[in-house]
C-alpha cells in the first residue's frame, strides 16, 4: 500500500473545497449540536435515576470492592446489576473482570499511577512518533497528548474502563509505525481485555497491515485477536452462568443519533468541556481534519480507526453510551497538530491549476 505523505494535497480541486467548506460547517454546527446534546444527557440522567438506575462509576466501585474482599468476581457483578437496575443481557453489559481483579491486587491507588504514567508516555511516544516532522508539529503532538490526556488525573479514574483503555490504545497507534509495534500489540491486548468495545482497533490495525503487505505484523494482529476471541468467549460463558431470571435485559443499540452524539462524547471525555462551546465545537472537529493530513501508514491507521468507530457510534450508541469516545483520549486531540498542515493542502490543491498535475506518492 501507497499512501501519500501529504494525501490532502493530493485531492482533486472539487473534493478539496468539499472538505474545506464541510469542516467549516460542521464545527459551526458542532458548537449548536453540544448545548442540545448536553440538555439530552441530564435528561437521561433524571430518567435513569427517576427508574431506579444509579451511576455506572458507583456500579464498579461496588463491584471492585466486593472483588477485593474476596468475592467471585462474576457472582459480585450480578448482584450489584441487580441492586442499580442494570442489565445482565446480553453479556457485554457485564464488564470483563480485568478492572476488577487488578484493582484488588493494587487498589484504586495503584490504577492512578498506572493512568499517570500511560500520561507521560502517550506524550513522549507521540513527540517520538513524528520525530521527522517540523519541529512544531512534533512539539505540538506532545503537548496535545498532554492536553487532551489529562483526564488520566480525574478522581474517577480506577474505575473507567474506557478512558484506561484509551489510554493504551492512544500509545498503542503511537508505536505501531515504529519498530516497537509489537509492545503497541501488547497494550491493544490490555486496552481490550479491560474493555471489549475496542476491539475494532486491532481490526483497522490488521486491515492496514494487510493492505501494506506487512505479513508478519498481521500475523501478529490476527493471533492477538483469536487470543482475544477465546478470552471473550470465556467470558460470555461466565455471565450466563451466573444470569437469573428476572434480570434485565439491554434495550438494544441502535440510537441512530448521528455524529453529534460521538462529538458530544469526545467533548465531555477531555478538558473541551471547560470551553465555552463556540470554541469547543470547532476544536471537536478539527482534530479528525488534521488526522486525514498526516499521511503515511500511521495516518491511514489512525483515520480509519477514528472515522470508523466514529460512524459506529453514530449509527448505533444510545444517549448514555457518550462515554464510549473515551477510547480516543489522547491520540485523537494529537490531529489538532497537523490542522495548519491540512488547511495549507487544501487551499494548495483549491489553487493548483487544472493542468497541474498532484505530487507523486511516496510510501511512508
Amino acid at each position: 500500500m501507497t499512501v501519500p505523505e501529504r494525501p490532502l494535497a493530493a485531492l482533486p480541486r472539487w473534493a478539496a473545497l468539499v472538505l474545506l467548506a464541510g469542516t467549516l460547517l460542521a464545527g459551526v454546527w458542532n458548537a449548536f449540536a453540544l448545548e442540545v446534546r448536553d440538555y439530552a444527557h441530564e435528561a437521561d440522567i433524571e430518567q435513569r435515576l427517576a427508574r431506579g438506575g444509579k451511576v455506572d462509576m458507583d456500579l464498579y466501585r461496588a463491584v471492585n470492592t466486593r472483588v477485593a474482599a474476596g468475592e467471585d468476581y462474576y457472582e459480585a457483578a450480578a448482584a450489584e446489576h441487580r441492586e442499580f437496575a442494570m442489565p445482565t443481557t446480553p453479556f457485554v453489559t457485564v464488564r470483563t473482570p480485568v478492572l476488577a481483579w487488578t484493582s484488588a491486587l493494587w487498589g484504586e491507588y495503584g490504577w492512578r499511577i498506572v493512568a499517570a504514567a500511560l500520561w507521560g508516555a502517550n506524550i513522549l511516544g507521540w513527540g517520538f512518533a513524528f520525530r521527522r516532522e517540523r519541529r512544531f508539529e512534533r512539539l505540538a503532538a506532545g503537548g496535545l497528548a498532554g492536553l487532551f490526556g489529562g483526564v488520566a488525573f480525574i478522581p474517577e479514574i480506577p474505575f473507567s474502563h474506557e478512558i484506561l483503555a484509551g489510554l493504551m490504545l492512544s500509545l498503542a497507534l503511537a508505536l505501531s509505525a515504529g519498530s516497537a509495534w509489537v509492545a503497541g500489540v501488547v497494550l491493544a491486548i490490555c486496552a481490550i481485555a479491560l474493555r471489549e468495545l475496542a476491539l475494532p482497533f486491532l481490526l483497522a490495525w490488521g486491515a492496514i497491515a494487510l493492505a501494506a503487505g506487512e505479513k508478519r505484523k498481521a500475523l501478529a494482529l490476527g493471533g492477538a485477536l483469536a487470543m482475544l476471541a477465546l478470552g471473550l468467549a470465556l467470558h460470555a460463558e461466565a455471565v450466563s452462568a451466573i444470569r437469573q431470571p428476572g434480570d434485565l435485559t439491554s434495550p438494544g443499540w441502535s440510537g441512530l443519533l448521528g455524529p453529534s452524539l460521538p462529538l458530544y462524547g469526545i467533548h465531555i471525555t477531555t478538558l473541551l468541556q471547560t470551553l465555552p462551546t463556540w470554541i469547543a465545537g470547532p476544536l471537536g472537529v478539527l482534530p479528525l481534519l488534521g488526522w486525514l493530513a498526516v499521511g503515511g501508514r500511521l495516518g491511514a491507521f489512525a483515520s480509519l480507526w477514528f472515522v470508523g468507530f466514529i460512524v459506529t457510534v453514530a449509527v448505533f450508541a444510545r444517549q448514555e453510551n457518550f462515554y464510549w469516545m473515551g477510547l480516543f483520549i489522547p491520540a485523537y486531540g494529537v490531529g489538532l497538530a497537523f490542522v495548519p498542515r491540512a488547511i495549507a493542502d487544501l487551499i494548495g490543491a483549491i489553487r493548483r491549476p487544472a493542468s497541474a498535475r498532484p505530487r507523486p506518492a511516496s510510501p511512508r
